[in-house]
């Protein structure tokens, strides 16, 4: 039936039965909650007629519309079996900006901080900010209310909202902003759909029976978080008209997730930027109890934000790459932290502030430890509580903390009795549970964990938002504070809000959208609350077999269901980071870390009669995955993608074989083997523009790609002929991994880092090893990887030692002994491979040793002053660190270093030769990396430790990039 959307359609539909079209839908079929269930059709609209054709399809075959921005919501408001309607890639656009005013008008796709960063140079911000906001989008933040990290003083969504632009269930246009008495009744008097919801709607409001149930039935004022149902109580208080107050609709809109129009346009409104002063005094707690005592301390204090971290979360700080970073400040073993923020014009008034607090937290014996974090350091410590969901997903076993009773607020007076109460409830069903995150607004996230693959765990699951539910109640609380009611909740609104109140919002229902074609069966009308859950009760999976120990993850499988689906890999390059490349560039679902996640666990999961089926599926959603790596540390459950796509490209060969294009690329080492006896002929065809073109087309390359020629010597053969080398000899001696790309292609790289630390006073040895293997874990061929792996921790394991460690020039290459080595090779391996794995160093990271230790001064570098921007190899920024590329090319006294704030370079080994990848790896590069290059003056220096990177920035910008240690062979004196 979906055939005739076709037609004038400008965006995307996925709908027919292909691999590519089953492969979208697949993705869709989640969120970040515990639902699943796959869609008839996905749509990416690229213009407002597509959305109004959608929605006259929808009247037309009696189908829902799932409006679908981030996908972030944790209560299934954007999964169903209707049309998912994706607005994410295609309405971004940020239309108008009035300083004056104070106000902006966006499309609903726009990324919270990326409007914050585009707003920034006008002095000016939108409020509220959730934990998400790196991905979270205005229009499901209109959904669901958003409220965030410091809505104490900033708002929720709605009070922030000016005015929607919005589409109605019959395709006409409207827009919902503040109107008097007078422009209410005109609007009353129209002949029209939005005049008929505006007559009924205060039809509804104006009558004293239903009044008197929204006054009794809905949470206490004094709660600002009250999001259950629809926002009857707000627009019944506007439409007294009292103390010159207008009447607003799109009050009503947020909260409502989606269920009463289509929103195509908001107006926010703006504040002034905080004051630059910004100070966090993190309070150590030896009980939870302790911290929420503590925080209605710090709310007398003004603060700009109070929220909590409990030890469940800091204890999985410890162990993720990223996080293990942000913990620095943690004194102890608190039970919790209270994090309670200033903002102030000046240091000295913010310490004052810091100051005033503690001494009164002090005299109430509240806290055992208070250290103030200014800028950056406050900013590192907010990351390990915005963290906190992802984090959770490290647990292991099936039992895991559920989205549940995540969203119920208080009035924060009431928060410490609530939670002792709730405390026990989940301690009589003997449940462990995490709190974090908004105590200054009366709602911490609380995390039970259920294991919802029993059918005993599904009931327990629907027994503790039952009880929750009464006790909220009790304490006139709200079951939804922030996160909506989706299909999670839902079900429980007449038992919170009274039956009475459940019609008014039924009817509210019925009167926007009569044929239920807007996100039906969300807030009401629900399905059962444990239905459509994502893993089948009571199945057992078995586990399975793999080359890659996965052991620390548990298996295979529970790798994969770490993923949370809270989108950290949904960021653009405007926010940072690495993560994830190929969704930067394309902005599609189907290219996030979160997308190869869920069909991963889909795939794993699934019958094995139809696996062969979903193969395909699974293999087209990996495609674009660059095995960058930044899942493994970017991603709060570190979910590494690249390490499950190697598996599974195993396995897939071993059904279907291995292509010849990627037998070509794994086995890169001996065809330049082959190809370096006669090195000038290799360099003839790929040198030449017409052979080059040719050969690239023949094995699959873009014609348009440069290729790395062969050097007239190996690197090895050099080493072993070379006199200054062979005449050379120190106490202080240092392995070097002789990498095949140095080998054959960067042999200058190899020859200059070996004269280099010459000229140092180290003396470089070559062991005996083979190559790294990556040529083959980047193609997947993983049985080839783990036999090289062998052979080279056998060949190094008795050599590489703390006093003699080995280093590695390409970071690729050199890092295969710090990660997948140690989980390729036998048991009876493991303990050598973890010896060289502690000893092995990126070049930069061994030479930043040396300087620390005082073996390496600038006193053998030039002080001439140069200009280096620095580009950092993925695996690098993921496993390591970039602070000693910057550190060692520090070091020559009037050597500046900058970091360019790029992810992946796009390149990504082979990734961007192939032909089908070469449009998306430069859209990759001309993100940030590209047009940063190209805005260098000619005497500024371009560094970069990746031949890869190299590569590209020379194919992207025409630029030649060095290697940090060419940068610092020139600098020698």
């Amino acid at each position: 039936m979906f055939e005739s959307l076709l037609k004038d359609f400008e965006g995307e539909l996925y709908f027919r039965n292909t691999t590519t079209d089953e492969a979208v839908r697949t993705v869709y079929a989640t969120d970040a909650s515990v639902y699943q269930e796959k869609p008839l059709a996905v749509a990416l609209p690229e213009i407002i007629r597509d959305i109004k054709k959608l929605i006259q399809f929808a009247n037309a075959n009696e189908l829902t519309l799932i409006p679908r921005a981030a996908g972030t919501s944790l209560a299934g408001q954007v999964v169903g079996t209707g049309l998912v309607v994706d607005i994410s890639k295609n309405f971004t656009s940020i239309i108008e900006v009035n300083r004056e005013e104070k106000w902006v008008r966006v499309q609903p796709g726009v990324i919270r901080d990326d409007l914050n960063a585009y707003l920034k140079p006008y002095g000016l911000m939108f409020g509220p900010e959730t934990s998400t906001s790196s991905r979270a989008m205005i229009g499901g933040m209109i959904g669901n209310n958003s409220c965030g990290l410091h809505s104490i003083i900033w708002g929720a969504t709605r009070d922030n909202l000016l005015e929607v632009k919005a589409l109605l269930s019959d395709g006409s246009e409207v827009v919902f902003g503040p109107i008097n008495a007078n422009e209410l009744k005109a609007k009353c008097q129209l002949n029209t759909k939005e005049g008929e919801v505006y007559r009924e709607l205060i039809a509804l409001i104006d009558n004293q029976e239903n009044q008197e149930a929204i006054r009794n039935g809905f949470p206490k004022k004094s709660i600002a978080r009250r999001n259950t149902g629809y926002a009857l109580d707000v627009i019944e208080e506007m439409y007294k008209f009292e103390e010159g107050k207008l009447f607003n609709l799109s009050s009503l809109i947020a909260g409502s997730e989606g269920t009463l129009c289509f929103v195509t346009e908001a107006k926010l409104k703006l504040l002034d930027l905080p004051p630059s002063e910004v100070g966090m005094v993190a309070v150590h707690t030896v009980s939870l109890h302790e911290a929420l005592l503590a925080n209605l301390i710090a709310l007398k204090h003004k603060c700009a934000a109070s929220e909590l971290v409990d030890d469940f979360i800091m204890e999985f700080t410890k162990t993720n790459i990223e996080q293990s970073k942000n913990r620095f400040f943690i004194e102890g073993g608190p039970k919790a932290i209270l994090m309670v923020e200033f903002f102030a014009e000046t240091e000295a008034d913010l310490r004052e502030k810091a100051d005033n607090l503690i001494a009164e937290l002090k005299a109430n014996q509240l806290g055992y430890a208070y250290p103030l974090l200014l800028k950056d350091d406050a900013k590192k410590a907010w990351d390990v509580r915005k963290g906190g969901l992802g984090l959770l997903r490290n647990l292991p076993g099936d039992t895991q903390p559920v989205n549940l009773i995540e969203d119920c607020a208080v009035d924060v007076e009431d928060l410490p009795a609530y939670i002792a109460e709730l405390e026990a409830l989940l301690k009589k069903h003997e449940v462990q549970y995490s709190m974090y995150a908004h105590a200054g607004a009366g709602e911490l996230h609380v995390e039970p964990m259920v294991n919802l693959k029993t059918s005993e765990g599904r009931a327990l699951f629907r027994t503790i938002l039952a009880e929750t539910a009464a006790l909220v109640k009790k304490y006139g609380g709200s079951l939804s504070g922030e996160h909506g009611d989706g299909r999670l909740r839902g079900e429980f609104i007449p038992f919170m809000m009274g039956d009475k109140n459940y019609q008014l919002f039924r009817r509210v229902k019925q009167i926007f959208d009569p044929k239920g074609i807007f996100n039906k069966g969300k807030i009401v009308d629900t399905p059962p609350m444990n239905e459509f859950l994502r893993y089948e009760a009571d199945k057992a999976v078995p586990v399975q077999k793999t080359i890659f120990d996965f052991s620390k993850q548990e298996s295979f499988l529970r790798l994969a269901e770490k993923c949370s689906g809270s989108g950290d890999c949904r960021k653009t390059e405007i926010t940072g980071g690495t993560m994830c490349p190929s969704y930067m560039a394309t902005r599609s679902e189907r290219d996030t870390t979160r997308a190869r996640a869920n069909i991963l666990r889909q795939y794993l999961t699934s019958n094995a009669d139809a696996r062969t089926v979903s193969m395909d599926e699974t293999k087209e959603i990996l495609d674009l995955c660059l095995s960058c790596k930044a899942c493994k540390s970017e991603c709060p459950s570190s979910v590494d993608i690249a390490k499950m796509k190697g598996e599974f490209l195993q396995q897939y060969y071993d059904k279907q074989g291995i292509p010849f294009r990627s037998k070509l690329i794994g086995n890169f080492t001996k065809q330049m083997r082959l190809a370096s006896i006669a090195p000038w002929g290799y360099n003839f065809i790929f040198k030449t523009d017409f052979t080059r073109r040719i050969a690239n087309r023949l094995v699959g390359f873009h014609p348009d790609r440069t290729m790395p020629l062969l050097h007239s010597q190996t690197l090895r053969s050099w080493f072993k002929n070379a006199k200054e080398v062979k005449d050379f000899a120190s106490s202080k001696k240092v392995y070097l991994f002789c990498d095949e790309f140095t080998d054959f292609n960067d042999v200058e790289i190899g020859k200059k880092l070996i004269l280099l630390l010459q000229k140092l006073g180290y003396q470089v040895i070559i062991p005996k090893h083979v190559e790294s293997g990556r040529t083959y874990l980047s193609k997947g061929m993983i049985r080839e990887a783990q036999s090289i792996a062998e052979q080279n921790v056998n060949l190094l394991k008795d050599l590489v030692k703390d006093e003699t460690p080995i280093i590695g020039i390409e970071p690729s290459a050199i890092l295969t002994l710090k990660d997948e080595y140690l989980e390729l090779v036998p048991k009876y391996l493991q303990e050598g491979a973890q010896q060289i794995a502690s000893n092995t160093f990126i070049f930069e990271e061994w030479f930043a040793r040396e300087i620390d230790r005082g073996n390496i001064n600038k006193e053998a570098f030039s002080s001439e002053k140069r200009l280096i921007k620095l580009h950092g190899h993925c695996h690098q920024k993921a496993l390591s660190s970039l602070t000693p590329s910057k550190k060692s090319l520090s070091l020559p006294a009037n050597y500046e270093v900058h970091l360019i704030p790029s992810g992946c370079c796009g390149m990504a080994g082979s990734f961007g030769y192939e032909a089908e990848h070469y449009d998306v790896s430069m859209k990759i590069g001309e993100l940030v990396l590209f047009p940063t290059v190209r805005k260098q003056p000619e005497d500024v220096i371009i560094a970069a430790p990746g031949t890869s990177c190299r590569h590209q920035i020379k194919d992207g910008t025409g630029r030649i990039a060095k290697h940090p240690a060419e940068i610092l062979y020139d600098a020698l004196l």
